[in-house]
């Protein structure tokens, strides 16, 4: 191990940086939020540090270093582009045992900056001894990513009641295990929704009941929108809350990558419906995210799109509510955002719609109620989601309504995926272009289809040759 690790409480500590630069700056602000105090030597200030030393939050000794100006410091930092006056800097710093860094100077670093995680008051700090700083670098970016922003509120609000839980629970296993529980379940569900108070107010039930006897967790529910496929489009929070599941009912939209992605040891139940062969029915969905949070378990509802478009989430979330079981809402990239982006689709457009709407093609057996009239107006986008069976009788109603038989359209198949495929055709052709379309595919009916042409960018473009008759174009 060439550095021990180490936190340095730098509060009214007064530390000396020598520089007055950019890098000088970076420096700067990290000891300014460590709470130090911070004495400047340099030949002039960056426009940053001045406006520091104007507010008062550095104190400018003067534009050359003298080794009494290390008289009394805690640590030094030299940041300057003088190779020989960085050496000096060290060399009496290491006369009067004081802990220096000089910047991108290996050797000449009795301490070295980490690249940290900050998640006030729990801090994560990766280094690589000063071999591979960009190393630590991205090892630290995937931390940020796995890191929630909510791991600092939990650090303060479970800071406060340690005295408390030490002394209502007397063995190390019982408050290890209060720990345990508390931080992986609804406390930590609050704490990351913003809602402190409540947070708090489940840390005292969680208490309560532990100095009970009662060590029973209580269940969840979290609706998490997986995005219409590629796992790049997973979000940050989706990947979190996944990763905490105990088991996760997911339908046939959520693709395998997407899957690989939920804890190794949680259950997987899919719960998929295809069009005209249903494997679980809603009533049988909505029972098991019941009866599997009321075991104590916190369960996922992974979704393919956005759970609120189109995915009957508000359905399932009615059902746990009526059952009094606490639940939180991720949302997802949804297809028809998604789709169309990744084939060059703008569902807006100044010159071509200035309103977008989606639709489902799959209604109610008491019919669809749809505005057709409206629907037909030019200058609009209909992206329309579960549509190919119907897409005989769409674009008939359409085209009866007004809607010009030329106007563009695409089917976009597997929309975001490897083997994403857009076919691109008239309103006429809408029915033939839907039977050629692999499922799942969304159908876009706009001028905005037009641009697909020019700005299509994901995956093969090939070239066409401008026939009337529908492109195929595969993306794969």
């Amino acid at each position: 191990m060439d550095y021990l690790p180490i936190f340095a409480d730098l509060k009214q500590r007064p530390v000396l940086v020598v520089g007055g630069g950019e890098v000088a700056a970076r420096k700067v602000e990290l000891l300014a939020r460590a709470g130090a105090e911070i004495r400047i030597v340099a030949q002039s200030l960056s426009p940053e540090l001045e406006q520091h030393r104007q507010s008062g939050r550095i104190n400018w000794l003067g534009q050359a270093f003298a080794p009494h100006q290390l008289d009394e410091v805690f640590l030094v930092i030299a940041a300057t582009d003088d190779a020989a006056l960085n050496a000096q800097v060290y060399a009496e710093a290491d006369k009067r045992r004081l802990l220096a860094n000089v910047v991108d100077d290996q050797p000449r670093c009795s301490f070295i900056f980490p690249s940290i995680v900050d998640r006030s008051p729990l801090m994560v700090a990766v280094s690589s001894g000063g071999k591979a700083p960009v190393l630590a670098r991205m090892l630290r970016e995937k931390l940020e990513a796995l890191l929630p922003a909510s791991l600092g509120t939990m650090a303060q609000l479970a800071g406060g009641f340690r005295a408390r839980v030490k002394q209502q629970l007397s063995s190390i296993g019982a408050r290890r295990r209060f720990w345990e529980k508390s931080l992986n379940g609804r406390f930590a569900t609050l704490a990351a929704n913003k809602q402190p108070q409540q947070a708090q107010q489940q840390l005292e039930q969680d208490l309560a009941a532990f100095a009970a006897g009662d060590e029973a967790s209580q269940g969840e529910i979290a609706l998490v929108g997986a995005g219409p496929g590629d796992v790049g489009l997973l979000t940050l929070r989706g990947l979190q809350v996944m990763q905490q599941a105990d088991v996760v009912l997911y339908d046939h939209l959520v693709s395998d990558e997407i899957l690989d992605l939920v804890r190794r040891d949680a259950e997987r139940i899919c719960v998929g419906k295809r069009a005209g062969a249903h494997l679980v029915i809603q009533e049988e969905t909505n029972r098991l995210l019941v009866e599997l949070a009321q075991q104590g378990k916190r369960v996922v509802r992974l979704k393919g799109g956005d759970p609120f478009i189109f995915g009957r989430g508000g359905e399932e979330l009615q059902v746990a509510a009526a059952a009094g079981i606490p639940f939180q809402v991720v949302p997802g990239v949804t297809a028809a955002a998604g789709a169309t982006a990744y084939a060059g689709i703008p569902l807006t457009h100044r010159d071509h719609a200035q309103s977008v709407t989606f639709i489902t093609g799959h209604c109610r057996p008491d019919g669809d109620g749809l505005d057709w009239a409206d629907l037909a107006r030019a200058r609009q986008t209909l992206a329309i989601y579960m549509g190919t069976m119907k897409a005989a009788d769409i674009s008939q109603r359409l085209i009866a309504h007004g809607r010009e038989a030329q106007t563009p359209v695409a089917v976009i198949s597997r929309g975001t995926r490897a083997d994403q495929q857009v076919l691109i055709g008239t309103l006429q052709q809408l029915e033939q272009l839907a039977q050629q379309a692999p499922l799942p595919a969304l159908l876009v009916i706009g001028e905005v289809v037009e641009l697909h042409h020019q700005i299509a960018w994901f995956g093969h473009q090939p070239q066409t040759d401008g026939a009337a008759r529908p492109a195929v174009v595969n993306l794969a």
